[in-house]
């Protein structure tokens, strides 16, 4: 999920353009982007009125990854499978109900959708993007890594962008967890056009929700070949250890979205929302812990903390407020450090910080007793 619903991100677009400060310095960090827009293509196309096959959209890499992951939001497997019925409903005008695809937004947005699509085409960002996520990796980090960047118009209205883990076998597919398959990023430019009111605002913030993406795809990619990483996940592997995992995973990413606006971008209720996020947090992290946890109340904590809508997403707005508490008090090396060392590091370092300010929202008991295990 991206900040950009929330912040116009020029001060990114500054940043990335003025080469020097911001170009990559390691030549081990090789981070590439496959960008595949057919599936944003054909779905306008259709919409347009141009002949296309419904079943063909619906089989598009793209969409079918898209349709999964809003049945996994929504809780319902099936998704995948309507996609093509739907499709259908949109070539004839006929009135959707449950319009679980927001298809009709992308009707009202199609002539938009078009202009930030081709925009995108004309304009390589992917350098820019890369260069500036290699900021927040140790210096001697090895990263090698392609990622297929698929771009869509249809999908949950609370997932504008995601990251997957993907095994394909021909062209059927599984979602799998970290140390598998392929990383994957999908954009949504339907939610992307909300991002702005001119084409040039829309496209400086989806700059932005790529390099939240591919900080992810990234960090995942560093996981792979970390030992560190792979003995925390060989030996921690109760429910809260998932969670630490993804808030810190979540957290520094939305921070890095943050972090391209400046200082001063706080919105006039940060500490508010702040202070609500830590306390879902902290209810959510002992009730991982209970002996009386069901598997099914388990995936809807996770699944919560980070798909849930922008300040809802308990675990990444927790995640983002720490590791800015981090970078700014302690240093940039020691925000990085907590990505080579793991999520325990990341929540030892910020109760540091609690005990000497009072201000900052405190983690539960249950939290720190689970890093010192």
């Amino acid at each position: 999920m991206s900040l950009t619903q929330f912040y116009n991100c020029t001060a990114l677009l500054l940043a990335l353009t003025f080469g020097g400060v911001y170009g990559q310095t390691n030549p081990n960090f090789n981070v590439t982007l496959l960008v595949d827009y057919r599936a944003v293509e054909q779905t306008i196309s259709l919409i347009e009125g141009q002949y296309v096959s419904t079943s063909s959209v619906a089989e598009l890499r793209g969409n079918k990854i898209a349709a999964s992951t809003a049945g996994l939001i929504a809780g319902d497997r099936s998704f995948p499978l309507l996609l093509r019925d739907y499709l259908d409903s949109l070539r004839y005008s006929q009135i959707i109900k449950n319009d679980v695809f927001n298809l009709e937004d992308v009707k009202r947005s199609s002539v938009e959708i078009r202009e930030l699509l081709n925009e995108l085409k004309m304009k390589n960002f992917a350098r820019r993007v890369t260069a500036t996520v290699e900021q927040l990796f140790p210096p001697d980090a090895e990263i090698s890594v392609s990622i297929p960047v698929y771009i869509v118009a249809i999908g949950h209205e609370n997932a504008d962008a995601f990251v997957r883990r993907i095994k394909w076998y021909g062209e059927n597919y599984q979602f799998v967890g970290e140390n598998e398959g392929e990383l994957t990023i999908v954009i949504n430019l339907t939610q992307a056009v909300r991002y702005g009111k001119q084409l040039e605002d829309r496209f400086l913030s989806l700059l932005g929700v790529v390099a939240h993406e591919v900080f992810h795809a990234s960090f995942s990619a560093y996981k792979d070949q970390s030992r560190t990483w792979q003995q925390f996940y060989t030996l921690h592997t109760n429910p809260l250890d998932k969670l630490l995992d993804l808030v810190q995973n979540e957290g520094i990413a939305y921070y890095l979205s943050l972090d391209q606006q400046g200082k001063g971008s706080l919105p006039r209720d940060w500490n508010d929302r702040i202070r609500t996020a830590f306390s879902t947090f902290n209810a959510n992290a002992r009730e991982l812990l209970s002996r009386n946890l069901t598997a099914a109340r388990m995936s809807e904590i996770l699944r919560s903390a980070n798909l849930s809508g922008y300040w809802e997403s308990y675990g990444s707005i927790a995640g983002m407020a720490i590791a800015r508490e981090i970078d700014l008090q302690l240093g940039r090396s020691l925000l990085i450090e907590t990505i080579t060392k793991g999520p325990y590091e990341f929540f030892i370092k910020y109760n540091k910080l609690v005990q000497g300010n009072s201000n900052l929202p405190v983690l539960d008991s249950a939290i720190l007793q689970n890093t010192r295990d």
